[in-house]
């Protein structure tokens, strides 16, 4: 099934990547479990703490197109040593925050631009440009499996050092947990099989390459799409611990709901790394939009019990952030792979611009009218639009096992 990774020029970068995407998603997908303990230790308050956190999401959004373009310019390394280092500051300034702009600097700016340096974008450009064609949908499949294994694995564990810890100390020691993945970055970023990473026909340097895919009809309706994904991403994984809260259930019901979706996002990243070598991405992705609209409605008319978050998130965590790898073969396809770090970091920006506002308005709601319903409709209708979105996007029949 894996074989065209198993190789031994092929499995070290991949897994590396993957290890570095668990660390910097692991740690950013969770920052929702400190929502409460932060309010009720600083007194700021729900909308100003998802202020911060709507902050956190756009700046891990807009970083990702310039982390792109240093890396197709510069290379990699310095991009991905930089983000560990910054995303470890950001995390110990956090554990100090008493005030709203220090919250916005430290988890809404430092350690979201950190965790943005080293996450798609620049991890699947680069070894994009490293794996031979036959390998890049299967390898973005397992990079992208290694940002859900971290949301798995994070969500319980800093559960846990709240509990131990506290919230300060628990968030403070992601610096060493930033800091010991660095040596991954030489795995990801050294002598290996180098890819063609020219661009299309015609060529005319980065500035160009972006100005004809912002005229493209397929990447504004892609970038529609993942618009969508970030409002729904962000809203569950900011929220969530409130709902759970409103239901009467206990905080340990949503760091695990959160690890279950990371745990099912493993499974579903892997199987769509699999289908987009034999399938056109622009079908999967409208399946999995298509998806979470009725899973959404499944969860509203079923009784609030912690097995109903338990299957709910095992439902969503199947597509969670498993539109990443058809996401990014689409960019491939449409662009090739000379600035798919810049393009696809592009599609990223439009996908946190969702999450912004499905952060934010998240808090807002719940200030407003003392629940979710509200953003659970429009989730249901947005994710509704993104599959239809998707279905207009040029892309050929795939033909062979070929994935740009």
């Amino acid at each position: 099934m894996f074989a065209n990774v198993r190789r031994p020029e092929v499995l070290p970068i991949v897994l590396a990547a993957a290890g570095i995407l668990m660390v910097t998603m692991g740690i950013r997908q969770s920052m929702g479990l400190f929502i409460g303990p932060i309010n009720n230790s600083t007194g700021l308050g729900i909308a100003t703490i998802s202020f911060a956190l709507a902050i956190g999401q756009f700046a891990w959004g807009a970083i990702q197109p310039i982390a792109g373009a240093v890396a197709d310019r510069y290379g990699p390394k310095p991009v991905l040593q930089g983000g560990l280092v910054v995303l470890g500051l950001g995390c110990l300034l956090t554990a100090f925050v008493d005030s709203a702009w220090m919250l916005v600097l430290s988890a809404g700016l430092l350690a979201a631009i950190g965790s943005g340096a080293g996450s798609f974008s620049v991890l699947i450009g680069a070894a994009a440009q490293r794996l031979p064609a036959d390998a890049r949908g299967t390898a973005s499949g397992i990079i992208n499996a290694g940002g859900s294994l971290g949301q798995f694995v994070f969500a319980p564990l800093l559960q846990k050092l709240i509990q131990w810890l506290g919230w300060a100390g628990a968030i403070g020691s992601m610096l060493l947990v930033a800091l010991a993945t660095l040596p991954l970055v030489n795995k990801v970023t050294g002598q290996g099989v180098i890819a063609d990473t020219q661009g299309k026909p015609g060529d005319g340097g980065l500035k160009q390459a972006v100005a004809q895919s912002l005229k493209d009809p397929s990447y504004l309706l892609l970038h529609a799409g993942f618009f969508t994904c970030g409002f729904h991403i962000a809203f569950l994984v900011t929220h969530l611990p409130g709902e759970v809260a409103l239901c009467g259930l206990p905080a340990n019901v949503a760091s695990w709901s959160l690890a279950i979706i990371g745990l099912a996002n493993i499974a579903g990243s892997l199987l769509v790394g699999q289908l987009i070598s034999k399938h056109r991405s622009k079908m999967v992705l409208a399946v999995m939009y298509g998806s979470r609209s009725l899973l959404i409605v499944a969860y509203l008319l079923l009784p609030k019990t912690d097995w109903t978050f338990y299957a709910f998130a095992a439902g969503l965590g199947f597509t969670w952030l498993a539109t990443v790898p058809p996401t990014a073969s689409l960019v491939g396809k449409l662009f090739g792979t000379r600035y798919l770090g810049t393009l696809f970091g592009l599609t990223l920006l439009s996908h946190q611009i969702g999450g912004f506002l499905g952060a934010w308005l998240g808090g807002l709601a719940m200030v407003e009218f003392g629940n979710y319903q509200w953003m659970w409709m429009a989730d249901i209708a947005l994710a509704a639009m993104a599959a239809v979105a998707n279905l207009p996007i040029r892309e050929a029949r795939v033909r062979s096992a070929v994935v740009a």
